[in-house]
Formats: structure tokens, C-alpha cells, sequence
């Protein structure tokens, strides 16, 4: 309706990109609006992208001089494999090197089929009323699309009747043709908006119909694959495929296509009016729309390849921020935040190179395309003025083709930025469609093979040879044969890697093997139902799976598939009972305020890791299985857990087959057999005391994890062995818990007694009241005006372009008002009678080289102000980007404890956020001062010429301006609406598709697929209601339109018929309020970006402007030069910010002499990592103090202090670039440059590091990867150690840095750990005692304060101390 079409045509082009910008950032990993909506953030992250790093020169060394430090050779040789990742080469490349069989077994595992899908494709489960529904819709839409330019034809004989009205030639009533013409205006209102409102709710409400049923097969086929299948997977695909994907399908079936065959009827409707009323005029005029075509072509094509090298630059510095945020404490104990954020910000500079470009691009374009529409009015008008003379048409007609040319060009320049949703769809569903027609070759839905009548249990693997499809570089068990009895306990050991976990594997049928057989009694297990199989065999995992149901849901989910599964719930509620009674769990549910219907939150993030198990325990027990397979189940445990878990996994596997995996050996030395596994082959085998006594392998493991005993010690152990070997069970508790002081009725788990005790304890802790005081942080709302002024500081370095780029604004507003000028002149000097040709052709001659002047000036004020903002708005998104991330860095540890805070979140508030900024930056400020203006400017001109009219028409502008914001936000919202309605659903899918293994080996995914149908059918009622209420403000605000048309077009014609008006004021005032504001109207295309940079606006500030109680920005404190190294904690008490109702430590008195190494020993939750935070200074104390040298910490210059500390924790951080530069990070601020080769190397010899780096072809340049994924676990680990000892700290802090390596790589770090030590004061935290046995004292600690200290020996001496039990624990010898 907009001749101009200035508006439109920018939002056009602007929404294009915005839908290619969000296409890319999926493809690259970044956040997008989309998936923040569907609550996706965390899970895809930018893959295989990796930070191009300048390389080092290979640092100055004598490669092979040994170090008069260095360990022993064998130390050296252990730990010291180059990690091999190859370059991923084509699909059947990776599987050539083996034999034609068992490509064929790996192959079947993982091949996914591609689909072909073409557009039609993503209507496949449409039903019979989809389709017609969907006819309806599509007619009404062409309809709604024809109505449009049929306004023309009504507006050109309007106009025509006026022109004839003042040359006197009409033959009817004036008010009687004015009249008929100004209700055809109202019939046309009230047929759009019926055609728009049917078709837009049809064509919703199929699509959310349709999308409904492809994720409701989605997730039926994802949960019939196999375990190989989502091997192959990467992190959060499903999550990207169920969320993100399917809304890219609905996208491109729904309201889309709606859009779509309203812009192409629009086309074909305005050009075929065109061609009825005058062809010659409409032919040459099309010659516009080929260089408007041709233009966006081209620049589209340069603006999408700039735009896609800013986002891969932004991709990679994504990645940096997330390393960063995920290691955040790392950064802090070393003082790196500006070398980080340095790094960070040079990504940020590359795409801020490009977006210039990129928006720059853009602004070339709206001007080149303004332009040709002026260039487009001037051509009609002076062709037309010919025909016109020569007789061979009506002014009527010239007005109706210069119009219906426009808004049929504009119309089709809608269909733009729609195909590239249509192109995502289908691109989203190839993926979606591949995975629901896979067949899976190990179906758990599928009834064939079959079921025995009665199960033994004897298992048998014969001759495996196995390889994961994932790997097929690696056999990992090659001719194994074991047999596991029925009814007894085998365990099988061995070092990382070595084939443990895949028998687990293959028993639960999770693989097939390449070669040999399983078998179950004889039976081999491929020829048996998968489904009925697993239901045979219960599993435990390292690392528990509950579902976010309550605990006795959790439980009941044991029951599928049993014999019990029918049972009445007063049945099913006794034997859940009676299975967590079995595993130890049933007294602390009972103690929980809920009991078993307490609620374990995703994950089951909400019980403690021994809690977790022990529900996992009793869910695996519930249904009497007879295979009971363990896998590790104990290793995140501490002592003091373990050992809850482990009685009653003892339990547990009384009377049934039991497969134990285990890296603690003291967790199966009751086992009947023993099973050593050494690369995939079985190297002996027996029980412990037979293996101990032949001297192999197993024992050389025992001996790694064994602890030495003074005489003493061993006479108490014995007694206690004999006692545990034939003791009754109170005794045993007795022997457990003396010191705990708690009853013999079984062991408790600290995070039990945490719980006990939160229920008892009635006075206030001296913690809670500090807490009390501290309160919570309010919720800051900033003004507009403020937050204008936070946002201009970001460009405060470019006013001058701002200024430029304003006023050339304001000059590209005033185009519309002045062409309105023309435009009424141009109708004047054609509605002349036709004896004046000359005079006609003079005219007309003179308004068409306005025109031209006019288009020049258009072009030429667009692309100065659209490259003068694109300047300052890339700018600006960078420093927001750069600032934000420092502040970020700038935080406590406290502030990243927040669930609100992780390092999806802050990562893709970074992503995502500043880039919301812009909306409120140069650019949008440019928008709205253009429009305004256009609108003053013609209200101005309007009111001059002919106020009534100008008046009258001016009561239509709430409406123009109104539609044009409804228009805008209703279509915002009709896709707010479709992510945001399938975010639980979505998110209940996402939880279960990710522990697909627990899923599988408890046979409940049919329960899952029809709870999650049930979710789906109630989101789309729910969606039904909103999309009936939106589709009515969007029919409105395509409709209400004509209604403001046919009021100023009768009260004009009322005016002209009386005589007051003159046809120049009538055109001028009406195309100047019209059309003017119309054209102003698409400032509220910004509306929803608007609000959204206020708020983001609104979060920066408040980050900004949070200061945090510790802050490394701070300069104040007592300056520290140099300290001795004499630490101590008077009377601490602490607890977390983010559980205040959890104490940690209460009184905690501990004191360490310069150079002493201490131990910090305890159970799960007493406070030991939180000692080591306390003196990093991540937290303060609530209560008591940290002093070192006599100062309190809190008192010290922060950065000054952590200078002389050094923190190695248990998961080493090493960020993208080469082994140097991650060295080099231990210095914290200092500069890199002055730092001598030989302190590097000096370090890296004390860290046991030196002669594996120079081992590697490049040294010290060598890359490490994205999360060092080149390096194992004990290199990474060295490395860290190295970095640490680069820095020559006072203080050295251990926090459990060997507790995640096997007993190999353990020893290489044991042994750089105890060198590195030497002459510093040394805090380590251990859960192995046999790494802090020689320790000059040891602290023991149990519920946050010291019940113990002394050194091994004198711990050892107290009869029933604590430090014995848990010795006693974690003893490998023989009973």
C-alpha cells in the first residue's frame, strides 16, 4: 500500500539478513535468538573451529640433556604417548583398513541413510483435514494477497473522477461516485481482514499440527537407535534437532508460507491489473523491478559472505569465552583475566572488520533501491505524460500502474527473506527424516528373537573381538573369552582404557561385536529380544541418571518390564520401599521433608553423589534382576560414601550374577574372580589373595594404590579385617563409626547427616546470621534516558560519524515529504485538459527531472549515514562484547555458583546480548530520526496547504502508525509463541535422549514417547487460544488500512465538491499524510529489537555496575611484597552463597608452618576443597579469618597476594594455543616478553614435563587443542603443574590432583607433585591417602572442623580414630 515502499523495503532487507544472520550463527555454533528461546544454549557450542594461534619458536633448550632432577627412565617413559587425532576422512575411508565383515557389523551401527527431502517432503504426515485446511488457507491467502493492489484500481479512478471533476467532463454525480468508491475501500477492509484471519489461523494451527507429529516421531525413532548411533552424535544434537530444527520446520509450513502466496499474488494480481489497464506503461515499468531484483542479488551476495566471515571470527572467540568461563576459577587463582580478555578481543576486532562491511552493504543497498523507486515515479510520469497526449490512456490508468508496479515489486520483495526459511526448513528436516527412517540394527522396539523360560544367569564372552564404531581406528578387546557363573561376583580390573566397560556393553547389548559371541545359559544374546534381555540385566553407572520425577518415580522406573509392572501401587509402593532399604537409602529419604515423593530435580542435581547412587542402586535392585552389572560405581566417591554405597552394593548382588568394574581395588577383594584386562586382553585372573600371591599385573596394581604401615598399625588392621571378615554387622558399624559417634544401625552418608541436621537444629549458627545480614541482590530497572547514555559511552570515540550519519538521516527522511510534493504536481500538470500538450509535456518533463534529482540525493544521503553508523554499531558491539566479558572476569567465584550464571548462559550473553544492542545504537537512532522526520516534516507541509484535510486525516494516523507496530509485533510473537510453547516438552525430551544408556538398560522408552506425546497434544490447545488471539491483530493490521484511505478520500471529495480544496492541496495533503506516515510506520519493524536492547542494555548496566566484595580490580590493601609462607585459619565458619542452609565450615582452626606440607583428609562435603577456596580468597569467611604471615587475607592487595600462590586442581585448564603460551599463563599479568627460556624450561624439568614436550615435533609450539584434547589426562596435568611453578609461588596449593588418573599416569604427577613441593609451604587435598601418606601433617576433617591432625604414623596410633577407619577403608592388603 506504501507506493514508496521506503519502509518496507529496508525492514525487507533487514529481516533477510537478520534470517540469514541466525541460519549462520546455527551453522557455526553461535547462540541465536531461536535457541535462546528454546532454552538451547548450552549444549551446542562452535565445533571444530580452532583459534588460529601464532606459533612459538621451539624454545632454546638442549633437547636431550637430562636434567639432574629428572626421575628415573621408567618414570619418564610412563604417560608419555603423543596423543594421534586424525583429520576425520570420508565414511567408508575410516572403516577400509579392516576386513569386509566387520565393516559391515560397524558400519550397520552408525550409517545414517540420507533422505531426500524437497519441500512437499515436510508435509508427509499431514492427514486428510491437514491438507484440506490447508487448501483453504492457501486460497484465502491468495485472496488476501489480490486485495491489495485491487486498492489501486480504486484509488486511480478516485482520482481520475477528481481530475475529471475539475475539468468538468464527469457525466454521474460527483458525491455519488465518491461515495461507491470510498465503500468499495470498506468492503475491501472486511474481505482482507476475513481472508487474512482464516488463513493465517489454518495455516498455524497445520503447521504446529504437523510439527507436532515430526518431533513425536523424532523422538519415537531416537529412542529405538542404537548406543553406536549417538556415539557418532555430537554433544546436544538431539537437543538442537527436537528444538531449533523442528521450529525451522514449522517456521516453513505455517505462517511463512501465508506471507509467501500473499506477496506472489500480490505480484501477479498488480502486474496483470497493469497490463489490463495499459501494457506499454506497465512493461516499461518493470524495467525498475529487473534492477531492484538485480541489485539485492548482488548485494545480498556480498553482504552474506561478509557476514559469514564475522561470525566464523565471532565463532571462534565464543569458543575462547566459553574455555575461560568453564575454567573460571583458574583464571582467578592465576591473575589472567587481561591476557584472556586480550585474546578474546582479537577474534572481536576480525568481526567487527566484516560486519562494517557487512551493514555497510546493506545501507548501499536501501539507498541504490530508494532511488530506483524515485527513478521508477519519474520514468512513469514522463512516459505516461506521452501516452496520455497522444490519447492512448487515462490519468486514472497511469496513477493505477504506477502504484500496482510498486506494491507489486515490494510485495515480491516480501518472498525474499521468507524462501530463506523455507531453504532452512527443508535443510532441518533432511537431518530430522534421516534419523525416523533409520532403521536401528539393535531395536529395542522390535519383537523378534526370543525369550527364555527361565534365566540362570551364566554369562559367557567367547572369542570378542571388539571395535567401536565411533573408533574403528581401535580394537579394544581383541580373542577375549571369560565366563562369569551364575550367582557369583566377577571383577574386572584394569588400567583406563583397557576393555572394562566394554564387556559391560556387550552384555547389555548396547554393541554388536565385530567377532566371537555373548552368551546368556548358553543362548547366544543376538539371537534373543533386545527388550527382554535388558530386562534381565540391571546396570549401575559411574555417574547416576535420575530423572527429574520424584524419588519413588526414579525407583518405579526399575519396574518396566518385570513381572512386577502390573502390580497394584500399595505392592509396587512396598517392594520400591523395600529395594531402598536393600540399597541404604530408605532412612535418608525418610529423613527428606517429603520422603519419597521429594522431587530430585534434572539430573537429580538436588541429593548428594552417594544419595544418587544409592536411589540408582535401589532402582537397578527393584525388579529382582538376575545380572546385576556395576560399573564403576563407587569412583566418585569419597572413603567415607563409598562405603555406605558399597555395603549396600554388597547386598545387592547376594544370589545374583554381578559384574564389577572398579578402579579402587579395595572395592573387590570379596570378589569370587578376579579379571585383570591389559589392551583389550585378559592378562590373569583368580581371586585376590591367589592374584596377590602370583605376583602379576594385579599385584603391581595393588602395590600403586597400597599405603605403608608402621607395626602398630598392622596388628589394629588385622583385628579389624578379622573382625569385618567374621564379624556380625552391628560390629562392623561399631568398628565404622566409633568415632562418628552415630548408632549401630549402618553407616551414614555425610550428606545424610547434613540433612539430619538441617532438620534438628533450631538456634542460629553465627553463618546464617552473617548470611541474614548479607541478603540478596535487588533487581535494578534503569531509565530509558540512562540507559541512552550507557549505550552512546560504547561510541563516544565516534561522534563525528554519528553526527554525519544523523544528518544525513534527517535529509533521507525529508525524500517522502518532498516526493509527495512532486507527485501532487505531476497529477496537477496531467489532469490539465489535453489541448494543452505542450504545456502537459513541460510540466511533467520538469517533475520527472525532480524525480531524478531527488533519487540521487536519496542514494547519495543513505550511503554516507548507513557507512557512517555501520561504523559506530560494529564498534559498539565490539567494546560491549570486550567490556563485558572483563566485568564478567571482574566477578567472585560466588557470582558463577549461580544457576543463573553458567557458562552457557554467559557465553551466550555475549553471543547474543550486544549483539541485541545495536538495536538501540547509531543505526536504529538513524531509523527513527528519518521517520520522525518524514512525519514532521509532513504534518508540517500538510497542515501549510490545506489544514481540514490535513486534520481529518491526521485522526487516521494512530491507525497507519498502529498497524505498522502490530503488524511487526504480532509476526514477533507468532514465533515467540511456537519456541517458547515446546520449551518443557523439548526440554523433558532433551533430559532423557541425553542418558539414552540409562533409558535403554531400564526398557522405559515407551513410557518416555507417551509422556512426551501426551505434552505435545496439551501445547497445542494451549497454542490454538494464542494463535486465535494474534491472528486477529494481524488480520487487523492488514485491513484497517483501507479504512484510513476511504476516510481521507471522502473527506477530500467533500471538500473539492464544495470547493474549498484545489486537486493540487487534495493530492498534496493525503500523500503526504498517507503515504508519509505509512512509510514512517516501519519504524515499529524495530519495536521488538528496541525492547530487546533495553533490556539487554539493562543487564550490561547492572553487570557494569556490580562490584563484588572481592574485586581484582581493586588497587586497595596492604601491599605484598614477599611472604614467608605461614598460613592459618582461626575459628572459620563458611557456607556456600548459593546453599545458605548447608554449613560447611564451623570453626575450622588450622596452622601451617613456612615449608610444611599438609595434608587436608576427609568424607564427601566436609570442607576440604572449600579450605583451599577460603585461601585462594574466591570466598571470604563469614566468620573467623584466613591469616598468612599474621595478616588477614581480606586485608591484603588481591592480585599482590595470589601473586606468591599457586593452585593446581584436579581437572587441569589448558586453553586453545600452543604448550608455551599455556605456561607462560602462570605469570598472570606480567609481560610475556620478559620472561627467560630458561625459567620455562626450568619448570617444565621440575614438572616432570621437559622431556616429553621436547618429544614432540614442534616442542613448546605445539599446539593443544580445543579443551587440550591432544594431551592425556597426567600430560595436562604436568603442564598445569609446570604453569603453576613458573610463578615460584610461597604457597602451593593441591586440590585432589591426581584423584581423575589411573594408577599409571598417577605416579608421573605424584612423583613432579613431591618435587615441585619442596621448599614451599604445600596444602594438598586428597581422596587416595597413599599420595599424602608422608606428609608432615595431616588434618582430618569432618563436618568443617579438624577432629585429627598429626602424621600418618601418629594418626595410625589413635585406636579408632578416623584417619584409621578411612585407612582401613582404602587398604589393598590381604585378610
Amino acid at each position: 500500500m506504501d507506493p514508496n515502499g521506503a519502509g518496507t523495503v529496508s525492514a525487507n532487507i533487514q529481516e533477510a539478513e537478520k534470517q540469514n544472520e541466525d541460519y549462520e550463527r546455527a551453522q557455526l555454533g553461535i547462540t541465536t535468538d531461536k535457541q535462546l528461546h528454546t532454552g538451547q544454549v548450552e549444549n551446542e557450542k562452535a565445533a571444530g573451529v580452532s583459534t588460529p594461534v601464532p606459533k612459538t619458536p621451539v624454545s632454546p633448550s638442549s633437547p636431550h640433556s637430562k636434567s639432574s632432577e629428572s626421575s628415573s627412565d621408567d618414570l619418564r617413559k610412563i604417560d608419555s604417548k603423543i596423543v594421534h587425532v586424525r583429520d576425520a576422512p570420508k565414511e567408508d575411508e575410516i572403516f577400509a583398513h579392516l576386513p569386509k565383515h566387520e565393516q559391515d557389523v560397524l558400519k550397520r551401527q552408525v550409517d545414517i541413510p540420507a533422505v531426500p527431502v524437497k519441500y512437499g517432503t515436510l508435509y508427509r504426515y499431514a492427514t486428510t483435514w491437514d491438507k484440506v485446511l490447508l487448501g483453504i488457507a492457501a486460497i484465502c491467502s491468495i485472496g488476501g494477497g489480490a486485495a491489495l493492489p485491487l486498492m489501486t484500481v480504486i484509488f486511480g479512478n478516485l482520482s481520475g473522477s477528481f481530475s475529471d471533476y475539475f475539468k468538468g467532463s464527469l457525466t454521474q454525480d460527483f458525491s455519488s461516485i465518491l461515495n461507491k468508491y470510498v465503500l468499495y475501500f470498506v468492503y475491501l477492509a472486511i474481505a482482507e481482514f476475513v481472508l487474512i484471519y482464516v488463513s493465517t489461523v489454518l495455516f498455524i494451527y497445520v503447521g504446529e499440527h504437523i510439527t507436532s507429529k515430526v518431533r513425536d516421531r523424532y523422538l519415537k525413532a531416537i529412542l529405538r537407535q542404537n548406543i553406536g548411533f549417538f556415539d557418532k552424535l555430537g554433544a546436544g544434537e538431539v537437543t538442537t534437532r527436537i528444538t531449533a530444527d523442528t521450529n525451522l520446520v514449522q517456521e516453513a509450513i505455517s505462517e511463512k508460507v501465508a506471507l509467501t502466496l500473499n506477496g506472489v499474488a500480490a505480484f501477479f494480481a498488480a502486474f496483470v491489473i497493469g497490463f489490463i489497464k495499459f501494457w506499454k506503461l506497465t512493461l516499461i515499468c518493470m524495467s525498475t523491478v529487473v534492477c531492484i531484483v538485480l541489485i539485492m542479488g548482488a548485494g545480498g551476495r556480498f553482504m552474506g559472505m561478509w557476514n559469514k566471515k564475522s561470525l566464523a571470527a565471532y565463532a571462534i572467540g565464543g569458543t575462547v569465552a566459553e574455555e575461560v568461563f568453564s575454567s573460571i576459577r583458574n583464571a582467578v587463582a592465576f591473575g589472567t583475566q587481561d591476557k584472556l580478555a586480550k585474546s578474546y578481543d582479537v577474534h572481536l576486532r576480525e568481526a567487527q572488520r566484516w560486519g562494517t562491511r557487512s551493514k555497510g552493504m546493506m545501507a548501499c543497498m536501501i539507498g541504490s533501491l530508494l532511488c530506483l523507486i524515485f527513478f521508477n515515479y519519474g520514468l512513469a510520469f514522463w512516459m505516461g505524460s506521452r501516452f496520455l497526449v497522444s490519447g492512448e490512456t487515462s490519468l486514472a490508468h497511469i496513477l493505477t500502474i504506477i502504484l500496482a508496479v510498486m506494491i507489486g515489486a515490494f510485495s515480491f520483495g516480501n518472498v525474499g527473506p521468507n524462501v530463506q526459511h523455507f531453504v532452512a526448513g527443508v535443510a532441518a528436516a533432511s537431518k530430522i527424516f534421516a534419523t525416523i527412517d533409520r532403521l536401528s540394527p539393535l531395536d529395542p522396539e522390535s519383537d523378534a528373537g526370543g525369550r527364555l523360560e527361565h534365566v540362570e544367569g551364566n554369562l559367557e564372552l567367547r572369542n570378542i573381538k571388539h571395535i567401536y564404531p565411533s573408533r574403528p581406528e581401535v580394537a579394544v578387546m581383541e580373542d577375549v573369552s571369560l565366563v562369569v557363573p551364575a550367582g557369583k561376583t566377577t571383577a574386572l580390573v584394569g588400567a583406563s582404557g583397557s576393555g572394562k566397560s566394554t564387556v559391560v556393553g556387550l552384555v547389555e547389548r548396547f554393541y554388536d561385536p565385530v567377532g566371537g559371541q555373548v552368551l546368556l545359559d548358553g543362548h547366544d544374546v543376538s539371537t534373543l529380544n533386545l527388550r527382554w534381555l535388558r530386562q534381565q540385566v540391571a546396570l549401575v553407572q559411574q555417574e547416576p541418571v535420575l530423572f527429574s520425577l520424584t524419588i519413588k518415580e526414579n525407583i518405579r522406573n526399575g519396574l518396566v518390564g518385570s513381572r512386577f509392572e502390573h502390580e497394584s501401587e500399595e505392592e509396587q509402593t512396598l517392594r520400591i520401599e523395600e529395594a531402598a532399604k536393600k540399597a541404604n537409602a530408605h532412612d535418608f529419604i525418610m529423613s527428606l521433608p517429603d520422603g519419597y515423593d521429594t522431587d530430585v530435580g534434572e539430573r537429580g542435581f538436588l541429593i548428594s553423589g552417594g544419595q544418587k547412587q544409592r536411589v540408582a542402586i535401589a532402582r537397578a535392585i527393584v525388579s529382582d534382576p538376575r545380572i546385576l552389572l556395576l560399573d564403576e560405581a563407587t569412583s566418585a566417591l569419597d572413603t567415607k560414601s563409598e562405603g555406605v554405597v558399597q555395603r549396600a552394593l554388597e547386598v545387592a548382588a547376594v544370589g545374583r550374577t554381578t559384574i564389577v568394574i572398579a578402579h579402587r581395588l579395595s572395592t573387590i577383594r570379596d570378589a569370587d574372580n578376579i579379571v585383570v584386562m591389559k589392551d583389550g586382553h585378559i592378562v590373569e585372573q583368580g581371586t585376590h589373595d591367589a592374584l596377590l600371591e602370583s605376583n602379576g599385573a594385579y599385584a603391581s596394581l595393588v602395590a600403586a594404590q597400597r599405603l605403608q604401615r608402621t607395626h602398630e598399625e598392622e596388628v589394629g588392621a588385622e583385628s579389624a579385617d578379622e573382625k569385618i571378615a567374621g564379624g556380625t554387622e552391628a560390629e562392623l558399624d561399631r568398628i565404622a563409626t566409633q568415632k562418628s559417634g552415630t548408632s549401630a544401625s549402618g553407616e551414614i552418608d555425610p550428606a545424610d547427616k547434613r540433612l539430619a541436621l538441617g532438620r534438628s537444629t533450631s538456634t542460629r549458627s553465627i553463618s546464617s546470621k552473617k548470611l541474614a545480614e548479607n541478603g540478596k541482590e535487588a533487581n535494578i530497572k534503569y531509565s530509558l534516558w540512562t540507559l541512552i547514555k550507557f549505550i552512546a559511552s560504547f561510541n563516544r570515540g565516534e561522534w563525528y560519524y554519528m553526527c554525519l550519519g544523523l544528518f544525513f538521516n534527517i535529509i533521507a527522511g525529508a525524500g517522502q515529504p518532498v516526493q509527495g510534493i512532486f507527485f501532487a504536481k505531476a497529477i496537477v500538470a496531467l489532469s490539465q485538459p489535453l489541448e494543452f500538450r505542450a504545456q502537459i509535456r513541460s510540466n511533467v518533463d520538469f517533475w520527472a527531472l525532480m524525480y531524478l534529482m531527488l533519487g540521487f540525493v536519496q542514494l547519495i544521503s543513505m550511503w554516507i549515514q548507513g557507512v557512517s553508523l555501520a561504523i559506530c554499531s560494529e564498534r559498539l558491539v565490539r567494546r560491549a562484547r570486550d567490556q563485558a566479558f572483563r566485568n564478567f572476569l571482574r566477578q567472585d567465584i560466588a557470582y558463577f555458583d549461580q544457576d543463573e550464571n553458567s557458562t552457557g548462559a554467559l557465553t551466550s550473553f555475549l553471543s547474543t546480548e550486544a549483539t541485541h544492542l545495536s538495536a538501540l545504537s547509531g543505526a536504529t537512532l538513524g531509523v527513527i530520526l528519518s521517520c520522525s522526520s518524514t512525519i514532521i516534516i509532513a504534518v508540517v507541509v500538510s497542515l501549510a496547504i490545506g489544514w481540514k484535510l490535513a486534520l481529518v486525516c491526521m485522526c487516521g494516523l494512530p491507525i497507519i502508525l498502529g498497524t505498522g507496530y502490530l503488524r511487526f509485533k504480532v509476526l514477533a510473537k507468532f514465533t515467540a509463541t511456537a519456541q517458547t510453547a515446546y520449551k518443557k516438552s523439548a526440554g523433558y525430551a532433551c533430559e532423557h535422549t541425553n542418558a539414552i544408556r540409562t533409558v535403554a538398560s531400564l526398557t522405559i522408552e515407551d513410557r518416555i514417547y507417551q509422556s512426551y506425546r501426551g505434552q505435545l497434544d496439551e501445547q497445542i490447545k494451549e497454542s490454538l487460544k494464542s494463535n486465535l488471539k494474534n491472528s486477529t491483530f494481524y488480520a487487523a493490521s492488514q485491513s484497517l488500512m483501507f479504512l484510513a484511505i476511504a476516510l481521507g478520500f471522502w473527506y477530500g471529495g467533500t471538500l473539492i465538491s464544495s470547493g474549498e480544496y484545489t486537486l493540487f492541496q487534495f493530492f498534496l495533503v493525503y500523500s503526504e499524510i498517507i503515504f508519509g506516515t505509512q512509510s514512517a510506520g516501519t519504524v515499529f519493524s524495530f519495536a521488538g529489537d528496541m525492547s530487546k536492547a533495553r533490556n539487554a542494555a539493562n543487564e550490561l548496566r547492572k553487570l557494569f555496575d556490580r562490584n563484588p566484595t572481592i574485586d581484582p580490580w581493586s588497587q586497595d590493601g596492604e601491599k605484598v611484597s614477599t611472604i614467608e609462607g605461614h598460613v592459618e585459619f582461626r575459628d572459620v565458619h563458611f557456607r556456600y552463597p548459593t546453599r545458605p542452609d548447608v554449613p560447611v565450615l564451623r570453626g575450622l582452626n588450622i596452622s601451617v608452618k613456612p615449608g610444611q606440607y599438609v595434608a587436608l583428609v576427609g568424607s564427601s562435603g566436609c570442607g576440604k576443597s572449600t579450605t583451599i577456596a577460603l585461601m585462594e580468597r574466591f570466598y571470604d569467611p563469614l566468620a573467623g579469618g584466613v591469616f598468612v604471615d599474621g595478616r588477614e587475607i581480606s586485608r591484603l592487595e588481591l592480585n599482590e597476594y595470589r601473586s606468591h600462590i599457586a593452585l593446581v586442581s584436579q581437572e587441569p585448564t589448558l586453553y586453545q594455543g600452543t604448550i608455551k603460551e599455556n605456561i607462560l599463563l602462570g605469570l598472570g599479568g606480567a609481560d610475556d616478553s620478559e620472561v627467560d627460556d630458561k625459567r620455562i624450561i626450568r619448570a617444565c624439568k621440575e614438572a616432570n614435563i621437559y622431556d616429553f614436550i621436547i618429544s614432540l615435533p614442534d616442542g613448546f609450539a605445539t599446539e593443544v587443542g580445543q579443551k587440550a584434547a591432544l594431551l592425556s589426562g597426567g600430560q595436562k596435568q604436568r603442564i598445569a603443574i609446570a604453569r603453576a611453578l613458573l610463578r615460584n609461588p610461597k604457597v602451593l596449593l593441591l586440590d585432589e590432583a591426581t584423584s581423575a588418573l589411573d594408577s599409571e599416569s598417577e605416579k608421573v604427577v605424584q612423583a613432579a607433585l613431591d618435587k615441585a613441593a619442596k621448599g614451599r609451604t604445600t596444602i594438598a587435598v586428597a581422596h587416595r591417602l597413599s599420595t599424602i601418606q608422608n606428609a608432615d601433617c595431616i588434618f582430618v576433617i569432618d563436618r568443617g572442623v579438624v577432629i585429627e591432625s598429626g602424621t600418618h604414623q601418629e594418626l595410625m596410633r589413635i585406636k579408632g580414630g578416623r584417619y584409621g577407619e578411612l585407612v582401613s577403608l582404602q587398604s589393598l592388603e590381604k585378610h
